[in-house]
């Protein structure tokens, strides 16, 4: 093989540059803006920086956060000790270390939109504003909103959610997680370096209602958004029956990132499954093995390295922002036993660090569940009528 094109700079392109160009394949990458700002990129978990060091070990600016508030309609709010910090960059940041590190390791970086892609043999014909440019293999991370309609998932409006927000002058060492009434999403204060990230995703509802749903909450809390800068985005949010068809490779194609439909969808983070599907493409162009049997192990490894978790939680999401449990909402549940049990704290801890799977966590409560009714009876006072054993 000659040459890849990486068709996107984000995060998962920028990666997947990296990786094949430090393997010694020609490496092109392609985008028409390179390092771009988001309104809800830039957080990174445990899970991320644990397995891929130097997102973590370098000079770029960035925070660590070791609290998050979490708060839900008639249970106030509670304070989660984060063990495991969140990292949370500029997008923008972020994202251009990752190209610098692609272009050191060898990668050819053009600020160039590709706008059609047409087999030319056993490879590729790209054609840009510049020119036509020949690859072998293509690495599509074009993003949720792709251009190239034969390549990369196929969303319908089932298998997105809307992401929006603005960027407010301030400063605040913890993270805040508010849910709403009714909606499959929830409202984030983010402190990045320098301004904080306001922002609200939802699944199912209009970008304007959401805007308003956000904006009477930063009026609520004295937040003045009046002359901030506005961000919005799209977030794939795959339902449940699209991942078992999810297209994220064909011939002479891979896609990572949110243009292979990659995000979690309860939580809506992207970045871990971006670097980690660059990671997973890589590997599979490079096995020791034919064109076919790469796409196959790519489907192989995504599956089993994460794929299969995220279509679970799929089934989990409604759930989990719109159902109810013991005569109230999940997400006023969730605050209170947080509250009121260490161990199901621990469990949420967790969740925030990426450590624990959405495959092992009905497991995980359930075998949990006795201590943690016993620790929240005891919040209530009931030990002083409920005597202890012996």
């Amino acid at each position: 093989m000659k040459r890849v094109a990486i068709l996107g700079g984000g995060p998962a392109g920028a990666f997947a540059a990296e990786k094949l160009a430090s393997a010694g394949l020609g490496v092109i990458l392609m985008d028409e803006k390179l390092a771009w700002e988001k309104p809800c990129g830039g957080g990174l978990t445990h899970k991320a920086y644990s397995q891929y060091p130097f997102l973590i070990e370098n000079s770029t600016p960035k925070r660590l956060v070791t609290e998050t508030v979490l708060a839900a309609p008639k249970a106030g709010e509670v304070t989660l000790r984060l063990g495991d910090p969140l990292l949370i960059y500029s997008r923008f940041d972020l994202n251009r270390m990752l190209l610098e590190r692609a272009e050191r390791a060898g990668a050819q970086i053009e600020k160039t939109r590709v706008t059609q892609m047409n087999r030319k043999g056993s490879g590729w014909q790209l054609r840009t504003a510049q020119g036509d440019i020949d690859a072998d293999f293509c690495i599509v991370a074009t993003g949720a909103r792709n251009p190239l309609r034969n390549v990369g998932t196929q969303l319908t409006p089932p298998d997105t959610m809307a992401a929006l927000g603005y960027y407010v002058q301030g400063d605040q060492a913890r993270i805040d997680i508010q849910f709403l009434p009714d909606l499959e999403g929830y409202i984030w204060i983010f402190p990045r370096c320098g301004h904080l990230s306001i922002g609200i995703c939802g699944k199912g509802e209009p970008a304007s209602s959401l805007r308003k749903r956000l904006e009477a909450y930063m009026a609520g809390r004295g937040i003045n958004w009046k002359g901030a800068a506005f961000y919005s985005h799209l977030l794939p949010s795959l339902d449940t029956k699209s991942w078992k068809q999810n297209r994220v490779s064909g011939e002479g194609w891979m896609a990572v990132g949110d243009a292979a439909g990659l995000v979690d969808p309860i939580t809506g983070e992207g970045l871990y499954y971006a670097i980690r599907s660059a990671d997973l493409a890589a590997q599979s162009l490079l096995a020791d093995a034919g064109a076919q049997e790469n796409l196959l192990q790519y489907r192989r490894l995504l599956r089993r390295d994460f794929a299969a978790d995220l279509e679970f939680g799929s089934r989990l999401a409604k759930r989990v922002f719109l159902g109810r449990f013991l005569l109230g909402t999940v997400p006023q549940r969730m605050v209170e036993f947080t509250r009121r049990s260490p161990r199901f704290a621990g469990v949420m801890q967790d969740l925030f660090a990426g450590k624990q799977p959405y495959l092992g966590l009905k497991r995980r409560l359930l075998r949990n569940l006795n201590g943690s009714l016993y620790e929240i009876a005891m919040s209530f006072g009931f030990s002083r009528v409920v005597p202890k054993a012996g």
